[in-house]
């Protein structure tokens, strides 16, 4: 039984906490919050045994195994390093720090203390993103791909009303690029490695957060990508991978539910496909789980947080988005 502490009592922790439900093997143990009544109102809706409003506490918590992380994303490198530290493991939503160099110090304490830290980027754990690896293959010399993903954010309307909530909150580390762009760039980067060039460019909104952005890639091997992503806009165009023998169509690649491989012959087959399922948590969960089980403390997957993080940092450089959290003091942060 792994008992589990979850930070964070935003809507995104109620999706994890239903997938929880399908993980026999987790046990919420406790809830995190700054406020005591929604801690309380949050441990009565999902069933936590306990409500902590101090993390040093909660950190010390023996009874408590492993902490789930879906705060702003500016608080991810200090809450996670504390929990680290004291032992726990560690499943952090995307993006799971705001930059390279906070998580590569979030490796080392992780690596220090034997324990599992895991970006909860939940599409690179689905059946449909295994038979995207799976059937590249068949497409040939890889040449070009177009990674989209676009969502008018529910919190846009309050935006343009004057309120200005987290998700458009640089000062938080949020923006297009943090929010939705990593939905496109993390699969990117695992299923191809990380780009030898790269070039960005942003659109910003009257706060100087970005709201959407596009990075095109290449490698010197003779493939490029191009990465389309928008929190202000819509798309209901699919994703590609176009290879030499044929082309690869993926809806979506921030949930991918449906994938075909259509051959140069104009042959089409469906290599995977499952109705639509908005919260597909329960794979990133079952992962977590079978790492924390292994007690080895080595985690295959934070290879791709790391290369998607060199992406977004340059592209940042390269479009002039910048953060609290990218001062050089970084360093000098306690890992307690």
């Amino acid at each position: 039984m792994i008992r589990f502490a979850t930070i964070g009592t935003n809507f995104v922790t109620g999706w994890m906490l239903e997938a929880a439900r399908n993980c026999p093997e987790l046990h919420y143990a406790a809830v995190y919050s700054r406020s005591v009544e929604r801690g309380r109102d949050f441990a009565a809706r999902y069933g936590a045994e306990t409500i902590y409003t101090d993390l040093d506490a909660l950190a010390a918590d023996p009874g408590v195994d492993a902490v789930y992380i879906a705060s702003p994303n500016c608080m991810h490198f200090e809450q996670a390093a504390r929990m680290l530290s004291h032992g726990k493991h560690v499943l952090c939503e995307k993006t799971i720090t705001s930059n390279r160099h906070e998580l590569r110090r979030l490796l080392e304490i992780a690596s220090t203390n034997r324990v599992i830290l895991l970006e909860a980027m939940r599409s690179v754990f689905t059946p449909g993103f295994r038979a995207i690896e799976e059937n590249l293959p068949k497409l040939g010399r890889i040449r070009r791909v177009s990674f989209q993903y676009c969502q008018y954010s529910s919190r846009y309307d309050k935006f343009k009303a004057g309120i200005v909530e987290n998700a458009f909150n640089p000062a938080l580390s949020n923006g297009a690029l943090m929010d939705i762009g990593v939905y496109c760039v993390h699969p990117l980067v695992k299923l191809f490695g990380r780009p030898d060039r790269i070039v960005a460019d942003a659109v910003f909104l009257e706060n100087g957060v970005d709201g959407a952005g596009t990075i095109l890639g290449s490698w010197k091997c003779g493939m490029q990508a191009e990465l389309l992503y928008s929190k202000v806009t819509n798309s209901r165009l699919a994703s590609q991978i176009q290879g030499e023998a044929g082309s690869m169509i993926i809806r979506e690649i921030a949930n991918p539910y449906e994938v075909t491989v259509i051959g140069n012959d104009g042959k089409s087959e469906s290599v995977y496909s499952e109705p639509y399922e908005s919260n597909n948590m329960i794979c990133e969960l079952r992962e977590w789980c079978r790492l924390i089980r292994s007690k080895s403390g080595e985690n295959p997957h934070n290879r791709a947080s790391q290369l998607a993080l060199e992406v977004m940092d340059e592209a940042r450089r390269l479009t002039g988005i910048c953060f609290p959290a990218d001062d050089e003091a970084w360093e000098e942060r306690s890992d307690a």
